[in-house]
């Protein structure tokens, strides 16, 4: 009874306090709809108010411009339903230094962004004056001339470090000059129902998560040319902790959900559920440590990948050049159906993935590879179906089964599934791994491929159940190198295959 009484006396002051929070109109401050009037004084003036006791902070319907604005504890900043918030299309208003982010937040708490309004970056425009400022030298930049401007002259949407109960609801963010949300050394993140569409210029992930902990991400819609949803562990000590994802849709020129590629710290308890992955140039799936932290505790279930240029890709490697080598462990990846094109899977977006700076490959596997001496240790892959496009040639590459030492280590490349130019399977690659096992794994083609389907090289503790190899034109459908351990049960493979399972020293 004494708790039903202190619940009810909670929850009827949580009430009064929603309901005495005021809401902050920026027209009030003298913000002013259009597209000839900067209003980021007025906005700020409008959040620092409701700072002081807490409120919303209101774009109402109508466009308005806007420089870097400051959120602070306590505010909620809202667009309604036919507001536009649209950064500045001066480079200069973001500072004459790094850029700052339209939105950010430092060391705040209790910061909502909600709404059914948009905000626009108009990232293409804030590209083109960067680069005005740039021949003109006003502003610097180290690797504009032989790339493209560096991310840190390019402005962030969001961007929220060191915050903590942080809610990012239902609006509409567009055209980032870079990463369009980024939160660092956050604690207690909620972002949902939201829709992403940043395809104007490079580096414009979707979601990024940096060193945060106790992060929920769900039902969000992302169309990106980076990375759609990405963790990443760089910049600062820390890790990423605590991560779930359930119920997103994802379109990108990179990879669809990626761990990495910074990681120099590490990534523990992230959770996967129920996305979509489409027309992505890259990985739908991909894992990896290269700089010296640690990957422990991924459970990722529900993929449905359709035209995206990978499947899986899992990586150990050693990029950093101090001696702590990364670790990979304890992945589990379950219920993934992907359709693999023998075509580039973004052709014809705004920007479109980089081609690779490899020789020349046909098709690529699912990849699971560590490196010499460090292995990738414990994965269970089950309830996969894949299909390739298929079309390999030996014209465009060929190692043979006799060969697998030639296939290019790249220890400290960076990590994408066509970090090694060819590879010799066209189904599931494995190489320095340990405890690997593949349950009810379905693999198929459409045109021809002249490789094996899976090969094992260098692994240690491996379990085959129900493994389905729909086609095979080699006569070594699985190639067992340098392996020990070896449990297979229930594998269904192609008739009239005499050397099927060939195991080699």
């Amino acid at each position: 009874m004494r708790f039903l009484i202190l619940s009810f006396v909670c929850l009827s002051l949580n009430t009064l306090a929603n309901a005495q929070l005021k809401t902050f109109n920026i027209v009030d401050f003298g913000a002013k709809s259009g597209l000839g009037t900067l209003n980021t004084r007025a906005i700020q003036k409008a959040v620092d108010m409701a700072a002081k006791s807490g409120g919303r902070v209101m774009v109402p319907p109508g466009q308005f411009v806007s420089g870097p604005v400051e959120l602070k504890s306590g505010v909620e900043f809202y667009l309604a339903a036919g507001a536009e918030l649209l950064g500045s299309t001066n480079r200069m208003d973001y500072g004459p230094a790094a850029a700052q982010p339209l939105i950010s937040a430092n060391g705040q708490h209790h910061i909502t962004i909600n709404g059914k309004g948009t905000i626009n970056g108009r990232g293409s425009e804030v590209v083109k004056s960067l680069l005005q400022l740039l021949h003109a030298g006003t502003l610097h930049d180290e690797t504009w001339v032989a790339k493209r401007p560096s991310e840190y002259n390019r402005p962030r949407l969001i961007a929220f470090n060191n915050c903590e109960d942080i809610k990012v609801k239902n609006i509409n963010l567009k055209n980032s000059a870079g990463w369009v949300q980024d939160f660092a050394g956050c604690n207690k993140v909620i972002i949902d129902s939201i829709t992403v569409e940043s395809t104007e210029y490079w580096n414009n992930d979707g979601i990024d998560i940096v060193n945060s902990k106790n992060v929920n991400i769900s039902h969000c819609n992302i169309d990106a040319a980076d990375d759609g949803i990405c963790l990443k562990s760089e910049g600062r000590p820390g890790i990423c902790e605590n991560i779930y994802v359930n119920n997103c849709t994802i379109r990108s020129s990179a990879s669809g959900f990626k761990i990495g590629t910074g990681s120099y710290g590490g990534f523990r308890n992230i959770k996967v559920r129920n996305i979509t992955v489409f027309n992505t140039y890259r990985s739908a799936i991909a894992l990896e440590a290269v700089d010296g932290g640690f990957v422990d505790g991924v459970d990722i279930e529900g993929v449905n990948a359709k035209y995206t240029g990978n499947a899986i890709f899992i990586r150990l490697g050693h990029r950093n050049k101090s001696p702590q080598y990364s670790t990979v462990k304890n992945i589990r990846i379950a219920n993934l159906k992907a359709d693999i094109p023998n075509a580039k899977p973004d052709a014809g977006y705004p920007v479109e993935g980089p081609l690779p700076k490899t020789a020349p490959h046909n098709l690529l596997p699912a990849a699971i590879t560590g490196i010499p001496g460090h292995t990738i240790e414990n994965v269970v892959l089950e309830n996969i179906e894949i299909t390739y496009g298929g079309g390999a040639s030996k014209s465009v590459a060929h190692i043979a089964v006799d060969a697998l030492d030639t296939v290019n280590e790249n220890e400290s490349g960076y990590p994408e599934f066509s970090m090694f130019g060819e590879l010799p399977a066209w189904g599931v690659y494995v190489r320095h791994a340990s405890g690997i096992s593949l349950k009810n794994i379905k693999l198929n083609y459409q045109e021809s491929d002249f490789r094996p389907a899976v090969i094992f090289d260098d692994v240690h503790g491996i379990n085959l159940e129900e493994l389905d190899i729909k086609k095979a034109e080699n006569p070594n459908i699985i190639v067992l190198k340098k392996t020990d351990g070896v449990s297979i049960k229930n594998i269904k493979l192609p008739t009239n295959q005499k050397e099927a399972i060939k195991t080699l020293p």
